[in-house]
């Protein structure tokens, strides 16, 4: 019984440490405009595959299927398509944040 728990705490505080983000996954942002686009203006730390090569290129991140993932292009419409893509891919936590400069008020939140 000493066993049982044991367990139990540890899943327990797993689960508190969990709710506090200690053990969340990091968020991946991924413009998802073309590469010239890119290089003329961006946001610092994200990543950089054009929505018509993200279905080809989302692997090469390693990420697990759960991984928080969040989209921006010029406008929304391409990131649209990507989250489409992904999702068809098994990616279960993807999300359309809009446009560069929606991206820009997300992350200065």
């Amino acid at each position: 019984m000493k066993n049982a728990s044991r367990i139990t705490t540890i899943a327990v505080l797993a689960i508190l440490l969990s709710a506090c983000g200690m053990f969340a996954p990091k968020t991946v942002w991924i413009d998802v405009r073309s590469l010239d686009e890119y290089a003329e203006d961006h946001i610092s730390n994200t990543e950089n595959i054009p929505h018509t090569e993200i279905a080809a290129q989302i692997s090469d991140l390693n990420l697990d299927k759960d991984t928080p993932i969040k989209l921006f292009c010029r406008s929304g419409v391409r990131a649209g398509l990507a989250q489409t893509a992904l999702q068809d891919l098994g990616y279960t936590n993807v999300e359309n944040v809009g446009g560069i400069a929606d991206a820009r008020i997300v992350l200065n939140q």
